[in-house]
Order: C-alpha cells, then structure tokens, then sequence
C-alpha cells in the first residue's frame, strides 16, 4: 500500500526510532516535484514522507484562486493514485502552518480526513503540522492540545513545533539566536500538555539551533546533542528506564548541516529531517543549464522559430525531475533510510 495507512505510518516511525535511521520529509510544489521524490525514494529503496507546505499549496491550488486546501487535497488525491507504481510506502504530511493559517489549511484538511474516517476510510494525510514557534509557549500548547485532540479521532499524527527555528519560510521568521535552542523545561511543559502518546501520538520538532534556508556549514551551530539532554530530562522525570526516548524527533533547517551533525540526531531520537532548499536547488538547477545551452532554441532569437523540441516542458522537466529524484536518494543515504522499506 504505497500511500501508508495510520498503522503503517505508525510502524514506520517506530522502525525510524528503533533503528537510527530517519525518513527524509520531501517539501513538493507541483504534481512534477511529486515524482520526484517519489521516483527518489524508490530510486534508494526508502519509505519516506512527502509534504507541503502553506505556501506550496496556495501555489498547487493555481494563482487565480490560490486556495490552499484545494492545492493540497488536489495534490493528495493524485498522489494516491499515482504512488501505487513505486515500489515504496509514503505517508502524506502538512509542513509548517501557523496561526493566522489554521483557519485556511489545516483546520480544514483536518475536517476533510474526520469525513472520511466517519465513511470508513483512511484519513487524506497521515499527519500534519501546528507550527506555534511564533506564540507563547502556553498559547502555542493550548492550540495544540485541541489540534491532537482531533488529530487522534481522525487517525492522525500531529506535529508541533514548540520553539522557533532561524530563518524563514512562508512568510514565518525567527531571528537567529539563543532562542533556538529548546529547553528540558520547555519538553516537560509539552508533556504536561500533550502528554507521552496516551493523548495521541505527536512528532516533536524542538530546536537545536536550527535554521531555514540557505547556509554554509559553519554559520549555524547546531547542538543535535541537545536532544539527548531533551530525552532523558523527559525519561528521569516519569519514571523511564535510562536510555529511553520518549520524543520522535524532527530536524527542521537541514540545509548545509554536516554528516557528523545528522549522524548525532539520529543516534538522538529523529525519525523525520525536513527536506526543501536542496531539493528546489536540484530541480531548477537542471533546468537553468538546460536553459543557458539551448538558449537559441527556447528562444525565438531574431525572428527565428526556435526548437520545439527544447523548450518543449517535457524536455526539461525530466532533467529537473532526475536531479531532484538523485538528490532525495543522497538524502536517504544521510539519514540511513536506504534500504529500509517496508517489504
């Protein structure tokens, strides 16, 4: 079943978390995109996530209405039919959605799953994400309380971003600073909260210094050993055996980290690494090549016709597929996800 049912995705976060490895979360914007990772993943024989963010689906719900839940139901919907041809499983996720949104996305996306759940079928998307960074933390779990609430009775995962992360996206930005760093307090008030999995299963994206975007390794410091600290604060508290990991993980703001970096994280607990600025990078960069070597040809230079054949959408949007599908294959390679499918 290529689109992961709620026990599925279940037991591939578990599989995630008891085996070190991490699923690479691919952000999509276009049915093209889709492919992509789609094609990467079963490229690197790797389950993995695919999702989309606010800003992706305003994009995929067409520039004329730009309605987010139109592009995302549309999205999912192909995704479910199409994803039966790889040989993989892919659960179905809502990236960063933040206050002011809920109302027009994920609230929404929520409803459309609690319907079909109600008919007795499978939720649309296996999980979505409450991205609260930017309220007070009590503001922030007070919403997500409600949010896991109705995620558990539609048979979804929630995801929760309790600080911030650095950078922007979609419109969200966070200065880079000592507060992108989560602390043991900041976990046990999440708890107190959302509780251990006895009120719904969530995945935690706590901050480690992370940020959005662009970098260079070096700029950012990252401290993926926070999560150790994270973990056993959370495990000495209730009562847990020495060792445990009570959060399944989410590095958010990749881009640029070093291998001795995600190596710690996923030794740490992370089960899903968000995947956007290097893959939009390997898309469009086949692209411009494309471009710049047939420039007389996707052009109609002085009054010439061109060459159909090169500016043709086809020609280069297999290109811009291959490298998008070779740099989710790398990623499985980081996160240790090759060759972990589910058989």
């Amino acid at each position: 079943m290529p689109i992961a049912t709620p026990e599925v995705y279940n037991e591939m976060l578990d599989r995630a978390k008891a085996g070190k490895f991490a699923y690479p979360a691919i952000n999509v914007t276009s049915s093209q995109t889709l492919h992509a990772a789609l094609r990467g993943f079963a490229e690197a024989e790797s389950d993995g996530i695919v999702q989309i963010s606010t800003g992706g689906a305003e994009f995929l719900g067409g520039q004329h209405n730009k309605d987010m839940v139109t592009g995302a139901v549309a999205l999912a919907e192909f995704a479910h039919i199409v994803a039966e041809k790889y040989d993989v499983t892919v659960a179905l996720h809502t990236d960063h959605c933040p206050k002011d949104k809920l109302d027009t996305y994920v609230r929404p996306l929520l409803a459309v799953s609690e319907e079909r759940v109600k008919a007795g079928r499978n939720p649309l998307f296996q999980s979505h994400m409450w991205d609260g960074s930017a309220e007070t933390l009590a503001d922030n779990l007070s919403i997500a309380t409600e949010l896991l609430e109705r995620a558990r009775a539609a048979r979804i995962i929630l995801e929760v971003e309790i600080t911030p992360t650095g950078g922007e996206e979609d419109g969200v930005s966070h200065e880079i600073n000592d507060s992108l760093y989560t602390t043991v307090d900041d976990a046990v008030r999440t708890v107190e909260a959302l509780g251990l999995g006895d009120k719904g299963r969530y995945l935690l994206a706590a901050s480690f210094g992370n940020v959005h975007g662009v970098y260079k390794p070096g700029n950012v410091v990252l401290r993926p050993e926070l999560l150790k600290e994270l973990n056993e604060g959370i495990a000495a508290k209730y009562g847990q055996p020495a060792g445990s990991k009570p959060f399944d993980f989410v590095f958010h703001g990749g881009s640029g980290s070093s291998a001795e970096e995600i190596a710690t994280a996923l030794e740490n607990g992370v089960v899903k690494m968000n995947i956007d600025t290097d893959t939009q990078y390997a898309f469009t960069r086949p692209v411009a090549d494309h471009m710049f070597r047939n420039y007389d040809g996707v052009l109609k230079v002085d009054g010439e016709v061109g060459n159909k054949k090169t500016y043709d959408p086809r020609t280069w949007g297999k290109l811009a597929e291959a490298g998008m599908a070779a740099r989710v294959v790398e990623a499985c390679g980081h996160l240790r996800s090759a060759g972990q499918k589910i058989k």
